[in-house]
């Protein structure tokens, strides 16, 4: 079977965020619109839909690294922030944002709490391996690149 090991992640977030689309307790939250991802973001994200694809990236992390919690994503979502003429610092990511997207993937059914962080459920498990499984099959005959993954 194919896991998310085998896709590259830009193309199985894409697809995730698609499928995520469809999911009823996934939905930006209303000030989504206007919220930057993290202090060394100079603004709001461009993308009409960049919810869905942030979600589906956590629901990604989540699988690879699980055990999580929201610090520790906080540190994944993070970069330099620009300070002028002084050198850059490290910021971690907004942690409301994770917060909220985590809280909708548990309302979903495709992760859940343990005792050190989340996890991805067996049906979350099973939503973006067969999602990666589709890929698998439906690309590598289209993008030849992907035939080698």
């Amino acid at each position: 079977m194919t896991t998310v090991f085998d896709i590259p992640p830009a193309v199985l977030i894409n697809k995730t965020a698609e499928e995520l689309k469809a999911l009823e307790p996934i939905m930006p939250p209303e000030w989504a619109s206007f919220a930057k991802t993290g202090v060394h973001k100079q603004a709001p994200p461009n993308q009409e839909d960049w919810w869905y694809i942030r979600t589906a990236s956590i629901l990604r992390r989540v699988y690879i690294d699980g055990p999580v919690g929201v610090q520790r994503m906080r540190t994944f979502y993070g970069g330099n922030r620009d300070r002028g003429s002084n050198p850059y610092q490290f910021r971690r990511g907004s942690g409301s944002v994770l917060r909220k997207a985590l809280q909708q993937l548990e309302e979903a059914g495709l992760i859940e709490r343990v005792g050190t962080g989340r996890i991805v459920s067996a049906k979350g498990r099973s939503f973006i391996d067969r999602i990666a499984n589709d890929l698998k099959m439906g690309v590598a005959e289209t993008v030849p690149d992907l035939a080698k993954y």
